[in-house]
C-alpha cells in the first residue's frame, strides 16, 4: 500500500509525493517523510504547515 500526498509550494503549484506506509501510518508520519523529501529535491520551498497538505492512500493492484 501507498500513500499520496500533496503539497503546495511558494511557486503556486501542488508537488505531489507516494509514501510507501501500512494502513495503518499517522497522517502526521506520512507528511512529514513527503516534507523532507520535498525539502531535500530542487524545488520551491513547501509549505511546513500541516493542514494544508492533501492525503489518502491507494492499494497496490495485483495484475495477473
Amino acid at each position: 500500500m501507498f500513500w499520496m500526498v500533496a503539497l503546495p509550494a511558494v511557486d503556486g503549484r501542488q508537488y505531489v509525493y507516494r509514501v510507501y506506509a501500512p494502513s495503518d501510518a499517522l497522517p502526521a508520519d506520512l507528511f512529514w517523510a513527503a516534507f523532507h523529501c520535498h525539502d531535500e529535491g530542487p524545488h520551491p520551498r513547501a509549505s511546513d504547515c500541516f493542514d494544508s497538505a492533501e492525503i489518502w492512500h491507494h492499494q497496490l493492484v495485483e495484475q495477473i
